[in-house]
């Protein structure tokens, strides 16, 4: 047995299948009661082999009839027949040569050229999905004599009457096969009535009648002919129609019953021949059942009197004949309960006047309550004109108006109590459009405008929105939507086409459209154009349910042709005063078949339209009332979600009153487990758009249906829609949570995904929460702020970026669904590697001399790692006093000076050049280089660097290695080019290293991050390395 439900399931992979064949029935019992199902057959399938046999060749005169024989083994469920060739191709059929209902292969007539060695009959079972064939039959046809030609004659049925039975709402199969001289042809006629033309085929070349879903009115004589020139034969067959057990008006209902009460069990359905009644007691044929004398048994009916707490039981009803039967339950619960009403307390109804207003009030109790309406001061119940209360509680005013409006209360009473609700009814007016857009006639170029001056309920917050043909407005600024009108700048032609304004509120909307005409130039007309005269003498004939002929009058035209008519409608039941366009027809006719919904009461107007505009309307013809009918489709949008844990809300599209055929609008709202549940649960509401099935499973799929239903019937099968019960909280963390650590900024996590069942909701994507504990450098402080990462959408795996380098991190994974998150993972830890350190602290300079100065710093903040060294740049600077030179006397005087130098040389050196005289720069370089310090090269004009050889000596104050060596690192890059943090360095007094200064610190933005190429002309800047 399935947990928690009543499947049974038999695992027979290791036994054979026939040990388990026989009838099964399920019983369900509790405290209040026993219920049992149907009986349940179960039977193998089976599939025998076709015995071995030797067919022998079959020889035959051209013009006999021939018969070959199929006869598959019997098979469960039986065999499906059809004849094939070796090439695995079917056999070609016509009216002379056919497949009989049986398998067989009829032929009225034999030709030279059905002569062939392979006619094979195959057997396909269809629950094995296996296919046996029959050994092939060689058919030789000889011509050795001309056969004459002759009447025709049956070969199935034989003889002149047969007789054939079946049962009601089965499919009636008859056949005709005859045998003749050129070929018969079949006909079919009931002699005792006509054939039902909606549910009978011909099949096999009108040899097979076909009936689906017989009813006893099928039954009589039923009269087969075949006919060729020679003459004709007739067959009878005489069908008897049996019926199982079915119901007439439904299975027994449940009944509630309080102490003291009566109450029928109506078991009531027919059959032929006419089934017997038999009733039970929580599965106890009732005569053996304990003795209550509050109950009687009559037949078909079970009749409770006064009676008693205690007496709740489950009722079996079982009607059957010879040809099934049908079994069903029926609680009867004996309970006593103070009335409830169900409907929300202080509800808001909303209607448009002349509308029609349902006001619920659904209540429970037992006895069941009954329900009194009261208005504002109660001082008398609502059950006249213009109120009408139905058997559900509901309160509805047939056409709403403004008086209307107000405080209602809902009086549930029974024997045991009374209960109070307050509802309140807020009756709007209706939405209307003032002024309609006109058809237009605008030249291309130029600009137009269409209104919609529109009067709504001032509470009601309205929407305009334009179409072009039923579309979207073009996305082009040269449209300009206002709040009353809609302006096309620089109309080109594809402007042209049909414009719609639609004001919609929360209740209610109203449209209207115009045509728009783009044309190359202003017309010039030599006679006067207008809109057409309205239409007149309109009247209504050929009167039906569904339909109706109008016919009218056109106005004058005033010179411009009617292209087409416009016909209105006003349904003054439902929306009195509204007036909606139905349907449109040539201007050449003056007539039109109209298509009509039940239960409207119709009045008609028509408007005549030429390329001026449109006509005023007629005047309205006489009403035409239609009847009530059962819906003829179903609310859309079905939709089914949770809202809580335990719960299924299934919402839908409500139908309009134009679309609700008839009075006593409601909704069957229909729900099952999916794969899980056979049978649907169903609730009837009205006057809503969603129901809340409480006490579901958490998530689980659910299929869904809403079917119309009123006052004369239900509206079609509803299609099925699909939705998901409420999500919780998932229940589990992931597993095999692994980490790889790429860089010292960025680290990757993988996990495995949760199972479906584990989610309990939709996935959303998973959480990894992550923080710094602290920096594996002794100094640094410890970090707890945790940052979280969402990877949406069902990952394994992902990144950590922007992480701390040399730290130790924790991290831990959660998955999260639409209803929140899952518990977290097993917290685990990884650790960065070591990362580029940040600038030092602070810089500053000490005991500065003629010849060498101290520089002092302090560690980086962010050492990301163990310190190996410091690398230290230096340039000289020139240092001047900020005095403006430009404007002093003696500066201008001395540029001048300088200048007329130069001058002087450049010629010098022009008239040496033109001599080929040499000038001995070079060896006077050479002979006076500088060994400690080399000078500003001419060709690059950059600083000679620091050297490290032995010869040269330190700077006074600098830090030194061990071995009192000045190391020189192989780049020259700055400290700025290092990251955040290292191992920083203390002075002999243990003090910290001072700030950088001013100067330098603008120095090193200007420079940004060096290469180790060879020093800029402009920045060149000496290097010292430091290793600690």
């Amino acid at each position: 047995m399935r947990p928690r439900s009543g499947t049974l399931v038999v695992d027979i992979s290791g036994e054979k299948a026939e040990h388990y064949e026989g009838v099964y029935q399920c019983t369900a019992r509790n405290e209040h009661g026993t219920a049992v199902s149907n009986n349940i057959v179960i039977r193998q399938s089976r599939s025998p082999l076709w015995s071995k046999e030797r067919n022998e060749p079959i020889v035959v005169q051209e013009g006999v009839s021939l018969v070959l024989q199929c006869r598959p083994p019997a098979g469960l469920p039986p065999p499906i027949i059809f004849w094939m060739d070796n090439n695995f191709q079917r056999l070609p059929q016509s009216s002379r040569v056919s497949q009989a209902l049986n398998g067989d292969l009829y032929f009225s007539n034999v030709l030279k050229e059905d002569s062939r060695n392979d006619y094979i009959c195959y057997a396909r079972f269809p629950h094995t999905q296996t296919i046996q064939q029959k050994q092939p039959i060689t058919v030789r046809v000889l011509n050795q004599a001309p056969v004459d030609e002759r009447k025709p004659t049956f070969l199935i049925p034989s003889g002149p009457s047969s007789s054939k039975m079946v049962l009601r709402g089965q499919v009636l199969e008859m056949e005709c096969i005859a045998e003749g001289l050129p070929t018969p042809e079949i006909s079919w006629t009931k002699v005792s009535g006509d054939l039902p033309a909606k549910r009978t085929s011909f099949l096999h070349y009108q040899k097979t009648l076909r009936i689906v879903n017989v009813s006893e009115s099928d039954s009589g004589d039923y009269r087969c002919t075949a006919r060729n020139r020679l003459g004709s034969v007739h067959h009878t067959i005489r069908v008897a129609v049996k019926a199982a057990p079915y119901w007439i008006s439904g299975p027994p209902r449940n009944l509630v019953l309080a102490p003291r009460e009566t109450g029928l069990l109506i078991c009531r359905a027919s059959g032929t021949p006419k089934p017997t009644i038999t009733w039970a007691m929580n599965g106890i044929p009732i005569e053996n059942s304990p003795k209550d004398l509050s109950r009687k048994v009559e037949d078909d009916t079970v009749m409770f009197t006064d009676v008693q707490t205690g007496s709740s039981a489950v009722y079996q009803c079982n009607v059957s004949n010879e040809y099934g039967y049908l079994l069903s339950n029926a609680f009867v619960n004996v309970l006593s309960e103070p009335p409830r009403v169900l409907t929300q307390a202080n509800k808001v109804y909303q209607v448009i006047r002349n509308h029609r207003a349902l006001i619920d009030c659904s209540s429970f109790g037992s006895p069941i309550p009954k329900i009194t309406w009261f208005k504002e001061s109660r001082s008398s119940t609502l059950d006249g004109d213009p109120y009408i209360l139905h058997d559900n509680g509901t309160l509805e005013v047939h056409v709403a108006q403004a008086r209307n409006s107000g405080k209602y209360t809902c009086v549930a009473r029974n024997t045991l109590g009374i209960y109070e609700n307050h509802v309140y009814l807020e009756v709007k007016e209706p939405t209307r459009i003032l002024k309609q857009p006109e058809y237009k006639v605008v030249q291309r170029g130029r600009s137009v405008e269409f209104e919609c001056k529109v009067k709504h309920d001032p509470s009601l917050i309205p929407t305009m929105t334009w179409l072009k043909d039923n579309g979207e407005l073009p996305d082009d600024e040269r449209f300009i939507v206002d709040s009353d009108s809609l302006t096309i700048a620089d109309v080109i032609e594809n402007d042209e086409g049909v414009y719609t304004c639609i004001m919609n509120t929360s209740l209610d909307h109203d449209s209207a459209s115009a045509e728009l005409t783009v044309v190359e130039a202003t017309p010039t007309p030599a006679v006067a154009y207008d809109r057409p005269d309205a239409p007149t003498d309109l009247e209504l004939t050929d009167q039906r349910e569904r339909s109706v002929q109008l016919t009218w009058t056109p106005g004058d035209e005033h010179n411009s042709p009617i292209q087409k008519f416009l016909i209105q409608y006003e349904d003054s039941l439902h929306h009195r005063g509204h007036w909606h366009n139905l349907t449109e027809v040539p201007g050449t006719k003056t007539t039109a078949r109209l298509k009509l919904s039940p239960f409207i009461h119709y009045t008609f107007r028509v408007l005549a339209l030429n390329a001026v505009g449109l006509s005023h309307p007629s005047f309205p013809s006489r009403m035409y009332k239609t009847n009530a009918a059962a819906p003829d489709e179903n609310p859309t949008g079905v939709e089914g979600y949770g809202t809580e844990h335990d719960n299924l809300v299934i919402t839908w599209k409500p139908l309009s009153g134009l679309q609700s055929n008839g009075p006593g609008l409601q909704y069957k709202v229909m729900w099952r487990q999916k794969e899980v549940d056979k049978e649907w649960t169903s609730v009837t509401v009205a006057n809503v758009s969603k129901f809340v099935v409480s006490g579901t499973p958490t998530f689980v799929p659910y299929e869904l249906k809403v079917q119309a239903v009123n006052e004369h019937g239900t509206g079609p099968e509803p299609a099925i829609a699909h939705g998901h019960s409420g999500e919780d909280l998932p229940v589990a963390a992931p597993d095999n949570v692994q980490v790889l650590v790429l860089n010292s900024s960025l680290a990757e996590v993988h996990w495995d995904p949760l199972p479906a069942k584990a989610i309990r909701g939709h996935l959303k994507g998973y959480k990894v929460y992550y923080w710094r504990e602290r920096s594996l450098h002794k100094h640094n402080p410890h970090h707890v702020e945790k940052q979280i990462l969402t990877f949406s959408g069902n990952h394994s795996h992902g990144m950590l970026p922007g992480l701390h380098p040399f730290s130790l991190y924790s991290f831990n994974i959660r998955v999260y669904n639409g209803k929140g998150e899952g518990p977290p993972s097993p917290s685990q830890q990884f650790e960065t590697p070591e990362g580029v350190p940040g600038i030092p602290s602070s810089l500053i300079i000490t005991n500065p001399n003629l010849d060498s100065l101290t520089l002092e710093w302090a560690p980086p903040h962010d050492r990301n790692g163990r310190l190996t060294g410091y690398t230290l740049k230096y340039q000289p600077a020139v240092a001047s006093r900020q005095v403006d030179i430009a404007t002093q006397g003696w500066f201008i005087g001395l540029m001048c000076a300088i200048a007329l130098l130069i001058l002087i040389l450049l010629i010098i050196c022009f008239i040496q050049r033109n001599k080929g005289g040499k000038y001995p720069v070079k060896e006077k370089e050479d002979a006076h280089t500088d060994p400690e310090f080399q000078p500003m090269k001419d060709d690059d004009c950059t600083f000679g660097e620091y050297s490290d050889n032995e010869d040269h000596k330190p700077l006074k104050g600098s830090r030194t290695p061990s071995n009192g060596t000045v190391k020189r690192d192989d780049s020259d890059d700055s400290l700025v080019d290092y990251g955040e943090g290292g191992d920083g360095q203390f002075n002999e007094d243990g003090s910290f290293i001072g700030q950088y200064s001013g100067k330098s610190a603008s120095r090193e933005t200007a420079e940004g991050h060096e290469s180790s190429e060879a020093p800029s002309p402009i920045n060149a800047m000496n290097s010292l390395n430091s290793f600690v």
